[in-house]
């Protein structure tokens, strides 16, 4: 089965490359350009990730992905020709999984969507499908996570922390190792992205958000004492 992207990008000859190098990877590409016209394709498709451009007419990109995060865990690359951290942190804060910063390369984007996919997908490791820890609970095959028998709802890389965290038990781990392993080598980013997504699933998780311990001056860990 093919995926399916949702490209928003008001600028049409980058929209038609973009789109150009996903449909050699055989992907199945939806295209809007605003943000109006984006929520209108993803309420009435099956997105399995959206590219979406910050800057746009009509609505622009942060108030997309507001809205999207509203309903739904779909995976969220952003692109921008802003390269202010507080754009990128606020990017991070409404939900979004990537950033990408104009001018890039379109294999490149490609590449980072279909790492993305995988870790959304469970392809982290294999050590156990079911994790339990007190009431919190996570099923990697069906790639979900609930407290007390409630679903969580996480975004993706909300989600690929919480397992990096539980896969490293115990281990203080600092946080530009978090930052290397969960959002990447080349992300651009500061430690202040580890804070902030750190806080939201802390918050999500309730009473288990305790588990995910700080150590001062050192990092944070997973472990039932903490």
């Amino acid at each position: 089965m093919k995926r399916r992207i949702l490209l928003v990008e008001d600028d049409m000859l980058l929209r038609e490359i973009i789109m150009d190098y996903f449909k050699m990877e055989q992907w199945e590409v939806y295209e809007a350009e605003n943000g109006r016209l984006a929520l209108e394709i993803f309420k009435q498709n099956s997105i399995d990730l959206i590219v979406l451009d910050i800057m746009m007419p009509e609505m622009d990109g942060w108030s997309v992905c507001r809205r999207i995060r509203e309903k739904s865990d779909v995976p969220i690359i952003m692109i921008t020709a802003r390269v202010e951290d507080d754009d990128q942190l606020m990017g991070f804060e409404l939900g979004a999984d990537e950033y990408v910063t104009k001018p890039f390369s379109p294999r490149l984007l490609v590449a980072r969507a279909i790492a993305l996919l995988k870790r959304t997908e469970g392809t982290i490791g294999r050590e156990g499908d079911m994790l339990t820890f007190g009431d919190l609970m996570v099923n990697r095959m069906a790639h979900t996570v609930s407290v007390a028998g409630n679903k969580i709802s996480l975004s993706p890389k909300e989600y690929d922390l919480l397992l990096f965290l539980i896969k490293h038990y115990g281990k203080v781990l600092p946080r530009d190792y978090i930052l290397d392993a969960v959002w990447g080598y080349d992300y651009l980013g500061d430690l202040r992205t580890v804070d902030t997504h750190i806080k939201k699933l802390r918050a999500k998780l309730g009473d288990e958000g305790r588990y995910i311990g700080t150590v001062i001056r050192a990092g944070y860990k997973f472990e039932m004492e903490a």
